[in-house]
């Protein structure tokens, strides 16, 4: 039988649940148990896919094609495993599920109420990944901060597991202990009224991790152990860390792992196996070259909207032992007149994926930029899609050339809805979603860079390129290098001319975890590192002797 934890945070939202829950659960991992991570959302939205950035941040897709909390990209950039729907619960979810059983009558008559029904879904949903014998551990995140009046349910559901599973499940609870500069002094009482605050509503943490800017001194752990009713042992420091990755490892040093296992009873385990990851972080920490990325998009203000492409440059930056240094330019406030000032010392150039017009027309010229400066360049989505129309229009002579995502009237539709999308009406859900397949043509860089003639990538789209342009782009200098076997959409493009421009239909950060970084990323930056050595080697022709 499957063991569970549940995570929940106090005082204040973004302490990093989701990175203590994934650093838990690749301690364990590392010790031979089977683990998954689940997020529950107490968000009424069914799921967070027709959410804006600034409002959730960046929407993960799952290999089945969920629209996920980010937090689930979190958890397989750690554990290297693969999430799927199961993964994430919203209470629009809930909700939806619970009405739609009364509609078919399958509670006979009952009041449905929050108690039992909703709790009762909740709970299902929570022990459903721990059946089948697949895991030996399940850790369920709960979103938000204790005391949300939209959290309770949840909350009600897991004091529900604790009394009818005590030795099979338990809270870890994170909170904040802030340092007060004037006083100079940690503050315990916010997590005290925290774990009051969780305690009146029946839930019992086992654990308290407490994150902090200055360490905790034995009397300040005696007294939180005191005053929330835990064992000493069971307050767990976890001090702000220079990088998310470094927070596995900081917690082993807690013994966090070990805690968790004694409470639940297993002794089936061996030493943490983190020979990998250590190396990895090594790599990250002490880089020997560095390199400057652009990145366009106009959800710059909020660095969560790209955050699986961030960790993917972390992860390609260590494999390539180069520090990346990502600069944000809002395509928005890009123009012909100052687009050399603005990507004149970059190294490389990555557009980002987005929806909407705004901000278009800078991605379009930042684009012109890469491909006429021969800098490594790289677009997703969006961002392949703005590579198309600016060759469209610049190379083709296409001056109209658009999406009709943006300009649904265009004469030159070099972008077009998918076939299959122009009777959709409904928002939620129907995009083309999840893992497909792509055939990558021979002699290609696509080629060179997976490796092999077939890949599966994720996808988030519901325009395509407009395949009755095709054989214009090719007799024009562009290679179409990635195709779908089944509906021949281009899922790649590159221009062989150029040291490196690549654009990609799908969205590769979404695979890319420590263990196995996203290749097209690793080549990116692989590529930026020679580009920014070239620059050197021309301004220092001695270095470039002792070079050749």
């Amino acid at each position: 039988m499957a063991k569970y934890i549940f995570v929940t945070g106090g005082v204040t939202s973004s302490l990093g649940k989701g990175i203590i829950a994934a650093s838990l659960a690749k301690l364990l991992q590392a010790r031979g148990l089977r683990v998954t991570i689940q997020k529950l959302d107490p968000y009424i939205n069914v799921d967070p896919g027709t959410l804006n950035p600034y409002e959730h941040g960046e929407c993960f897709v799952t290999e089945d094609g969920a629209e996920t909390d980010l937090d689930l990209g979190h958890y397989e950039r750690f554990l290297n495993i693969f999430t799927s729907q199961a993964n994430n619960v919203t209470t629009g979810r809930i909700y939806q599920t619970v009405i739609n059983k009364e509609r078919e009558g399958a509670y006979l008559g009952k009041t449905v109420q929050v108690i039992p029904h909703i709790t009762d879904e909740i709970k299902r949903r929570m022990l459903l990944l721990g059946q089948g014998n697949k895991w030996d551990i399940v850790i369920t995140e709960l979103g938000g901060t204790v005391g949300d009046i939209e959290s309770l349910p949840f909350i009600e559901a897991v004091r529900q597991l604790q009394w009818e599973m005590p030795d099979d499940c338990m809270v870890v609870h994170l909170t904040l202990i802030p340092y007060l500069k004037a006083a100079k002094e940690l503050k315990t009482k916010p997590t005290q009224h925290s774990v009051k605050l969780l305690s009146s509503e029946g839930v019992h943490p086992d654990v308290i991790v407490c994150r902090t800017e200055e360490p905790l001194s034995p009397d300040i752990r005696k007294k939180i152990a005191l005053f929330c009713n835990v064992k000493q042992d069971a307050v767990i420091e976890a001090a702000d860390a220079s990088t998310i990755y470094e927070v596995p490892l900081m917690m082993m040093r807690e013994k966090l792992d070990l805690i968790c296992l004694k409470k639940l009873g297993l002794t089936h385990y061996h030493e943490p196996e983190l020979g990998k990851w250590k190396e990895f972080l090594d790599k990250l920490k002490y880089p020997k070259n560095k390199v400057t990325i652009g990145l366009i998009g106009k959800y710059i203000e909020l660095q969560d909207a790209y955050k699986s492409i961030l960790e993917s440059f972390v992860h390609a930056g260590a494999v390539n032992e180069c520090k990346v240094q990502v600069v944000n330019v809002h395509s928005e406030f890009i123009t012909d007149e100052n687009v050399c000032e603005k990507l004149g010392n970059l190294d490389g150039l990555l557009v980002a994926p987005g929806f909407g017009h705004r901000g278009v027309e800078g991605k379009i010229i930042a684009v012109k930029y890469a491909r006429e400066n021969r800098l490594p360049f790289f677009g997703i989505c969006l961002g392949m899609q703005m590579a198309v129309i600016e060759f469209a229009r610049n190379v083709l002579g296409l001056k109209d050339a658009h999406s009709t995502e943006m300009n649904p009237n265009t004469p030159t539709p070099v972008i077009d809805l998918m076939e299959e999308q122009k009777k959709v009406t409904a928002k939620g859900g129907t995009m083309r979603l999840g893992a497909y397949p792509c055939i990558l043509k021979e002699g290609t860089l696509a080629r060179e860079i997976y490796g092999k003639e077939e890949i599966s990538e994720r996808h988030r789209h519901r325009w395509e390129f407009n395949n009755a342009y095709l054989s214009q782009f090719e007799q024009a200098g562009m290679t179409l290098s990635g195709f779908n076997p089944e509906s021949g959409l281009v899922e790649i493009i590159e221009l062989p001319a150029h040291p490196f421009f690549i654009g990609v239909q799908y969205h590769p950060e979404l695979k890319s975890t420590v263990e196995c970084p996203q290749p097209v990323f690793v080549h990116f930056i692989k590529a930026a590192r020679e580009f920014t050595e070239a620059k050197i080697a021309v301004k220092n022709p001695l270095l470039q002797s002792e070079m050749i």
